[in-house]
């Protein structure tokens, strides 16, 4: 192994577990291309995985043996990393609430940034621009519940509002009254009717 691939080697391993490395930010240890080339070799060593376009995260080692970091801990470094808002899908929120049973296949990811694929292991993390309602209240239960109005429509909204009106506390329900000025039209109408005057 290269000195440059042992120095970015060295650099990751200070780097907490699904952190990720980017490119770019090696540019101080050497040109882009000598960079780029050392990358590439650690990823064929198994030293690194290689997520997306000039990104990459430290395997897990563990007594079982290597394994990829949570596809969660991946999505979060890589959100502060790229200055975006990231959050799950409508779909995986309606499972956390208990509003339907079936699990996603994919991991699918809303973003305040473009659109596009990352690679964890062998699962594929899609992440899809999404309009800033949508990733309004980011990290928030009631943030959940907005993503999931949105995936189930506006014909199936309303009655989703009703059943979480009686699960969720009072102050979660304020929360998701609180944003309705960024909503749309049809769904602000129906927190207000539903949560408000309820």
């Amino acid at each position: 192994m290269n000195t440059l691939a042992k120095t970015i080697l060295a650099h990751t391993e200070k780097r907490p577990e699904g952190a990720p490395i980017c490119a770019k930010g090696l540019l101080h240890l050497g040109s882009r291309a000598a960079v780029d080339q050392a990358l590439s070799r650690l990823v064929k060593r198994g030293h690194l995985l290689r997520v997306g376009r000039g990104v990459y995260v430290r395997p897990v080692e563990s007594r079982f043996g290597t394994r990829p970091p949570s596809t969660s801990q991946v999505i979060e470094a890589f959100a502060g990393l790229k200055g975006e808002t990231i959050v799950p899908h409508g779909a995986a929120a309606a499972n956390r609430l208990g509003l339907t049973s079936q699990v996603p296949i994919r991991a699918v990811y809303l973003t305040s940034g473009p659109s596009r694929r990352l690679t964890v292991g062998s699962q594929t993390v899609e992440l899809r621009h999404a309009p800033r309602w949508q990733l309004a209240l980011a990290g928030r239960r009631a943030g959940e519940v907005l993503r999931v109005l949105a995936w189930l429509g506006p014909e199936r909204a309303g009655e989703a509002l009703a059943m979480l009106k009686r699960k969720l506390p009072k102050a979660e329900l304020e929360e998701i009254a609180s944003v309705r000025s960024i909503l749309p039209t049809r769904l602000a109408e129906q927190i207000g009717k539903i949560v408000v005057n309820g």
